[in-house]
């Protein structure tokens, strides 16, 4: 069967489906992952098929972040996603099933019904709204459930104008009860990529919503460390790890130059969108790496709190230091606070060079931290957050996903008219 998966974003927005995309092969499947261009060679080196997404993330938040007004960094976002429509259109040509990040899913939605074909939610944090907390990116309120669809109504709202041009339908919510039908009725699966003991399954999700846990990133087969990474690991005492992925914020640099001199520790910064320097001798800058190979080399990992970045390193059983930006950032840097691997979160915007460094302290010296996060690591390694998206995608019933591939698409639309 002909997968595509579908993701727009940061590299931690690509990165759990390379893992996911070589088991969806291992199974059988043919699996193509469709992204921006700059993970293309990330994308290959996992042995999948890559198809473009347009559209370059780091020059959009660049670009919206320069915009002189919200009206126009409004602009720059709907220009961002006009384009992501005609490339979500193209990745999906052929394709028997359409697996969907929660970014693009509103597009992915549309275009899987015009195609004919089931389209599969692949989540990384909760996409699907519940009484029992908030989704991330909304305060806690006396009804989350009404306040999760009225932001996931917004969301699609979002994508009103792409999917008009393109002659697509809109849909219902993507977060509404019956909202994601199957042709044959049943409700389409949504399967969020994290540990159950991370963020347990809501009771109130539907029996199609699933916890599956991670999806570990892919590592290349012939990568090795860099020698100057090597030798710096075996030079002195675990170092922390500093990362701040695709936040751009001009003040990091100066922050952390100055909070890791005060904490006198020994540090590995990533350079990332900041494009942060090393800050003395006694750290060392790195560029994108595997995050699973580097971070039970640590002490402690100091990130923005992505997705991505916050699984590798509750599996590497290291604690951290949250500081969080935007968008799920806050929920995911909540989550590690509550789950006692994590001093109080440090946004972004209240960071200091003394905060830093005293939350630094605390998470080397209070032992809580880290026996919490040895606790909690050896309960990811135990789960197989893949083979519960096969599972998922084996309930698709009455129909089977092959006998809904081979479908024709609703309102006599064909493939080759997409």
């Amino acid at each position: 069967m002909r997968m595509v998966i579908v993701t727009a974003g940061s590299r931690g927005d690509v990165a759990p489906f390379t893992g996911l995309g070589q088991r969806l092969r291992q199974a059988g499947h043919q699996v193509t992952l469709a992204a921006h261009d700059r993970f293309a060679s990330l994308v290959r080196e996992s042995g999948l098929d890559h198809r473009s997404l347009p559209g370059d993330p780091v020059e959009m938040v660049r670009a919206r972040t320069a915009a002189p007004s919200p009206e126009a960094a409004r602009s720059v976002f709907a220009t961002f996603l006009d384009e992501l429509g005609d490339g979500v259109v193209a990745a999906a040509t052929g394709a028997d099933v359409l697996l969907t990040a929660f970014g693009p899913a509103p597009l992915s939605r549309a275009v899987a019904a015009a195609h004919g074909i089931p389209c599969v939610g692949v989540y990384l944090a909760p996409g699907v709204p519940t009484r029992e907390f908030p989704l991330p990116g909304r305060p806690a309120s006396d009804d989350n459930l009404a306040t999760g669809r009225e932001m996931l109504a917004g969301t699609d709202a979002l994508y009103a104008g792409v999917l008009r041009r393109l002659g697509l339908p809109t849909a219902a919510p993507s977060g509404s009860p019956g909202a994601r039908q199957s042709r044959a009725g049943s409700a389409s699966p949504v399967c969020h990529g994290y540990s159950p003991a991370v963020v347990p399954r809501p009771a109130d999700w539907p029996a199609s919503v699933h916890v599956t846990g991670y999806w570990w990133p892919a590592t290349p087969p012939d990568w090795h460390p860099p020698a100057l990474l090597s030798d710096f690991l075996q030079a002195g005492p675990a170092p922390v790890f500093l990362g701040f992925g695709s936040m751009t914020d001009e003040r990091i640099h100066d922050v952390v130059t100055a909070a890791v001199a005060r904490a006198g520790v020994r540090a590995v910064i990533q350079s990332g969108w900041a494009a942060l320097e090393a800050a003395g001798d006694d750290t060392l800058l790195v560029g994108d790496l595997p995050h699973e190979w580097l971070f039970p080399r640590t002490a402690a990992v100091v990130h923005h709190a992505g997705a991505g970045t916050t699984g590798a390193g509750l599996r590497a059983g290291v604690p951290a230091v949250p500081v969080p930006v935007l968008l799920d950032q806050p929920f995911w840097a909540a989550r590690l606070h509550a789950l006692g691997v994590a001093p109080q979160p440090l946004p972004l915007q209240d960071l200091t060079a003394e905060a830093l460094s005293d939350a630094l302290r605390t998470c080397l010296t209070e032992p809580s931290y880290r026996a919490r996060a040895t606790e909690l690591a050896h309960r990811l390694r135990a789960e197989d957050g893949a083979a519960g998206v096969l599972a998922a995608l084996g309930q698709s019933r009455p129909a089977r996903l092959s006998e809904l591939g081979r479908r024709r698409p609703a309102s006599g639309q064909s493939r080759s008219s997409m």
